[in-house]
């Protein structure tokens, strides 16, 4: 049988130039999945360390006793050569990692590496692939002192620095630091999604974006935090994720310098600025600076409501609005005042709730300067100017400025009083009307006329009151 083989060999070192006027690697793209297909093979000088020498030639000969990788061709090759040769896996003498045989696998078509379960139908890129496992990262960035097995992979991480994109798209001008990054990219206007999930059928631009989905299937999560025991599904994500125990921040913004964890949410920010809304409901023409808004506004068009609750069946627009329905169910309150202890379920709540500490009212109207703690309160509070009465009754057809209050009307139709005292366990149809009543068990009056010192339960009584003063 004959073969061609490639030694590596204990000598002096020196620069191997693996070129012979063949395609770079740069040409084809990035990485491995950009070559797929192509008869490419890496053109670069590689400086091989720990004396290493590459050889081929074509021979019977058996592998010796050095350090020695052996490939063999694949099933096309040796069509072209007229030959006919068995392919199959030969990982002899495995048990010493000194002499290492690695031949074509999966019927010919890819070649894998010997000491883990990378494949590719290139034998260069394997060539290439080794060096992560025989050579020490000997291209160090002058910047930030990374590490690489390749000059090429340290030009392409240098770009970080120089902010170089030399690969422009032709239909929206959006540039890109590498080759394949554009090849990506151009699926966004093509709409090629060429990566299917045979369980549901959901299509992908991108193999890794499939390689994550299919975990959403599996349930796996093979990146874990080694601080906080926290699983994730990608690896990146679990790169964001350190950032939240090392605080590192290492994107700014140029404009105003606040400084972010992910490039993503600098990009976002960075819509503030130039006002830029490129996600447009076809439907309302309403705008939107980030895609996922974007989706969760078009279920109010659709109606679609995917996220269900397992306990009650209640079903929600959004995965956010799901999570804070079943804190109803758990009890849990994660936000706590630190000024009266009071608990919420929701962090905007905390929030709204130390206004009422510290007295801010951001939200003013522009027609009565009338201040307001929540933009909702003066969204309500504006009807009253322009007696708009959004929200009717579907039985008496009467008429609300808020739909609280519809909802507060609907149980005297109804009849429930969801309200209930826990002394006298008298019930009530509004909280409100329940937290007066309570004041009749704990004596409390906190209105106040400010002429003859009398106290009240009620707002409206202490108004009735102060008629007796004017004459009103």
């Amino acid at each position: 049988m004959r073969y061609r083989r490639m030694k590596i060999k204990q000598e002096p070192s020196q620069n191997v130039d693996t070129s012979n006027d063949r395609p770079s690697y740069s040409e084809y793209g990035d990485g491995p999945e950009a070559m797929s297909g192509t008869s490419a093979v890496f053109d670069e000088k590689v400086e091989m360390p720990n004396d290493i020498k590459v050889e081929y030639f074509d021979g019977a000969e058996e592998a010796d006793n050095s350090n020695s990788v052996t490939l063999f061709d694949s099933r096309e090759e040796q069509a072209e050569k007229g030959e006919n040769q068995s392919v199959e896996v030969d990982r002899h003498n495995l048990n010493s990692s000194k002499d290492l045989c690695i031949r074509g696998c999966d019927g010919g078509k890819s070649f894998q590496c010997p000491y883990c379960d990378m494949k590719s139908n290139l034998k260069s890129q394997v060539v290439q692939h080794l060096n992560t496992h025989t050579r020490q990262q000997q291209f160090q960035c002058d910047i930030c002192d990374k590490k690489f097995t390749q000059k090429s992979t340290l030009n392409y991480h240098m770009r970080i620095h120089t902010r170089e994109k030399p690969f422009q798209c032709k239909l929206c001008d959006r540039k890109f630091s590498h080759k394949s990054h554009l090849s990506y990219h151009m699926r966004t206007h093509t709409g090629e999604k060429p990566f299917q999930c045979h369980i549901c059928t959901s299509k992908f631009t991108l193999k890794a974006s499939l390689s994550d989905h299919m975990r959403t299937h599996t349930g796996e999560k093979p990146f874990q935090c080694e601080i906080c025991d926290k699983k994730f599904t990608q690896k990146v994500t679990l790169n964001y994720h350190m950032r939240t125990h090392t605080g590192e921040k290492p994107f700014q913004c140029l404009t105003c310098d606040k400084k972010f964890t992910q490039k993503v949410t600098l990009n976002y920010h960075m819509r503030t600025h130039t006002g830029e809304k490129p996600f447009q409901c076809k439907i309302c023409d309403k705008k939107f600076t980030q895609k996922y808004r974007f989706s969760d506004h078009m279920r109010t068009h659709t109606g679609e409501k995917p996220f269900q609750c397992h306990v009650c069946t209640s079903k929600f627009t959004l995965k956010a609005s799901l999570n804070y329905h079943m804190r109803i169910h758990t009890g849990e309150k994660p936000f706590q005042c630190e000024i009266c202890d009071k608990k919420f379920t929701q962090k905007g709540n905390l929030n709204y709730h130390m206004r009422t500490h510290t007295g801010e009212k951001p939200f003013q109207c522009d027609i009565c300067t009338s201040k307001f703690t929540l933009k909702t309160s003066l969204s309500d509070h504006m009807r009253i100017h322009t007696g708009e009465k959004p929200f009717q009754c579907g039985i008496c057809e009467y008429k609300f400025t808020q739909k609280g209050s519809l909802r507060d009307h609907m149980r005297i139709h109804t009849g429930e009083k969801p309200f209930q005292c826990d002394i006298c366990e008298r019930k009530f149809t509004q909280k409100s009307n329940l937290n007066y009543h309570m004041r009749t068990h704990s004596g409390e009056k906190p209105f106040l006329c400010g002429i003859c010192d009398k106290k009240f339960t009620r707002n409206g009584q202490l108004n009735a009151h102060m008629r007796t003063h004017t004459g009103e």
